[in-house]
């Protein structure tokens, strides 16, 4: 049996009377990528901070590559790196001895910092003090620092928050390379575009609570009841008697439509009409539901959980 890489058993976690993560049970699979979506306030962030150590639960267990999250937090620290959503800094250092001191600490070799700031554009901007960096170059900052020790398993709290469309390409190729190599990467975010495709694990938060756990195609299957299908022609304007055929539901889309059936054994029969009529039909396929879309639907399915 494979070894989870991160288990919840039970984990709640309150400040105050705010009740962040409630009775969270959840295992997260070795050399997966674990995407977390929910609203803010959800409990994600909490969740992964929690992970590390940083945060004690009040009551439950959580282990990390079978190492206790509590008793042996400084062990798990080494095995993780960690991105979160506003990183800290020693302000008054270059970017160079801040990435010095994170491979000291991390014993991560020296080597390891060049490549490191070529991945994520900020060579050039090493030896300036951290305190002139905008938003954007201390993200580029903490993911430089977060890979410096090759972590087994990496943590992001939305990542590319702040980023410029080449350094976020830059962190999807990594997580990428991550995963190819059998590491684990546990990513919140609510760019929902930039988990597509590379999500094995989908977690819907709500209220602290894990509220939809499964690959994506499982939870499309479970949440996207809709039966679709997009369809194209040479004169897009003659897809509109689709709209009056048998078992059609509903037609959208002014370029190739997304045609919403009753079941999809119909569509053969659509098409056969539809060339019957003289339409010119230059695309038909099964209509792929992105992870936003699968969001939305969760989100109606679950409703007040959230």
């Amino acid at each position: 049996m494979i070894e989870p890489a991160i288990k919840f058993d039970d984990v709640s976690k309150s400040f105050g009377d705010t009740l962040a993560v409630d009775a969270l049970t959840l295992t997260i699979p070795r050399g997966s990528v674990t995407v977390f979506l929910g609203p803010n306030g959800a409990g994600k962030t909490t969740t992964v901070r929690l992970t590390t150590g940083a945060l004690v639960p009040d009551v439950g267990e959580i282990t990390v590559l079978g190492l206790s999250s509590i008793a042996d937090g400084h062990e798990v620290r080494k095995i993780c790196g960690v991105v979160p959503p506003n990183p800290a800094f020693f302000d008054q250092l270059s970017g160079i001895d801040n990435l010095k001191y994170a491979a000291e600490i991390a014993k991560a070799p020296k080597r390891a910092i060049a490549p490191a700031a070529e991945r994520f554009g900020i060579t050039d901007a090493l030896h300036r003090r951290v305190d002139g960096y905008s938003t954007g170059m201390r993200t580029r900052l903490a993911l430089a620092r977060a890979v410096l020790h090759d972590p087994e398993i990496l943590l992001l709290d939305e990542p590319t928050a702040g980023l410029d469309p080449e350094s976020s390409r830059a962190v999807l190729g990594l997580i990428r390379e991550m995963a190819g190599k059998g590491q684990t990467i546990v990513m919140c975010t609510h760019l929902l575009h930039e988990a597509e495709g590379i999500a094995d694990v989908v977690v819907l938060m709500g209220s602290g609570q894990a509220r939809a756990v499964g690959n994506p195609h499982d939870l499309m299957a479970s949440y996207a009841s809709e039966k679709c299908v997009a369809i194209d022609a040479v004169d897009r304007s003659e897809l509109a008697i689709l709209a009056n055929m048998p078992g059609v539901l509903a037609v959208n889309g002014d370029g190739p439509v997304k045609v919403t059936v009753e079941d999809m054994s119909i569509v053969p029969d659509l098409v056969k009409s539809l060339v019957d009529k003289g339409v010119d039909i230059t695309r038909v396929e099964p209509h792929t539901p992105t992870l936003e879309y699968l969001y939305f639907e969760m989100q109606s399915a679950l409703g007040d959980q959230l």
